[in-house]
């Protein structure tokens, strides 16, 4: 390269870094929006990241992080010796599979049938009624579901008695666990999802609808050619973010819901670590299995998002 394009090529690189700069000192009140959130990632998931290290050691308090033995891949590789951990991975991708299979399409479809109806009481109504279980916590929820689905006391099962049938232990028996946890989790938070569908839907043209009624389009071609195309690009990035998620599945519920008799479909990784951790303060393998969780979530977030990148337009990056 000549001293010439040298030159030129310096002064577009400080041409295109003065853009930058001069767009930051412009918007800079979304800078200090965005600052609390920024320092609560950092202080609360970045910092923490410097514990990692004892998965690779055995970790005792009384030394500390960096007094502790370092010992490699040792309780990695306990953990895939195990005779748990071909249950726990089945367990914790079958709860996400079916969770993801159930869940996914219903806030969608929801949401497209809260569009097509009227603004007024029954619409409100409707979304009142769906969304409200969303704001109910997590203890309430499982008190709710066991309470419900007693075999002896629960209305679930009193209804199953009226017509005939014999009662069902759903809270004691596994094979029930699975549905159990996936339709109660459904049920409350089908309502919220659908506010970013919604979100998404009123960002069509009217203009769109008024067109293909004039060309004599019915309400179902109109969803299917104009309200689902719409809706695309947000489905494909939450669907990369709950695989990316996939076996990052939350224990509270599980753990609320989990007794010795169902505890060969509910045992999964998250509370696996809840219980070698904390319970029997085994920090450096908790670690180890916690991170092998990570880094599976990691790399499925890559990869469908490759996929989505490569088949789509849309992708988180």
């Amino acid at each position: 390269m000549s001293s010439v394009e040298s030159a030129v090529s310096n002064k577009e690189k400080i041409k295109v870094k003065t853009k930058k700069n001069r767009k930051i000192i412009q918007n800079w009140q979304l800078y200090i929006f965005i600052l609390p959130a920024f320092i609560y990632f950092i202080i609360f998931h970045y910092v923490p990241m410097y514990g990692i290290q004892i998965a690779f050691k055995d970790y005792v308090p009384s030394l500390g992080f960096l007094g502790s033995e370092w010992v490699g891949f040792k309780h990695f590789i306990r953990f895939f010796d195990s005779y748990y951990f071909w249950d726990l991975l089945k367990n914790t991708l079958g709860i996400s599979i079916y969770e993801l299979v159930v869940g996914f399409p219903l806030p969608i479809i929801l949401a497209l049938l809260l569009n097509e109806a009227k603004d007024g009481l029954y619409k409100r109504t409707v979304q009142t009624v769906t969304y409200a279980p969303h704001f109910i916590s997590v203890v309430v929820i499982s008190g709710m579901i066991i309470a419900f689905l007693s075999p002896t006391t629960g209305i679930i099962n009193h209804i199953i008695a009226f017509f005939g049938f014999e009662p069902i232990a759903f809270m004691s028996e596994p094979a029930w666990f699975k549905t159990v946890y996936v339709l109660s989790g459904v049920w409350q938070s089908t309502g919220w999802g659908t506010i970013i569908y919604l979100a998404a839907l009123s960002g069509v043209d009217p203009q769109q609808h008024e067109a293909a009624i004039v060309d004599g389009a019915s309400r179902l071609q109109r969803i299917l050619y104009i309200n689902i195309p719409t809706l695309v690009p947000t489905m494909v990035i939450l669907l990369i973010m709950n695989l990316g998620n996939i076996m990052a599945l939350g224990f509270e519920k599980i753990l609320l819901l989990q007794n010795p008799l169902n505890m060969e479909s509910s045992n999964v990784i998250a509370t696996f670590v809840y219980q070698a951790g904390l319970l029997d303060a085994q920090y450096s393998f908790a670690a180890a299995v916690g991170l092998f969780n990570a880094v599976i979530n990691a790399i499925l977030l890559i990869a469908v998002n490759q996929i989505a990148r490569k088949t789509s337009e849309t992708s988180l990056w």
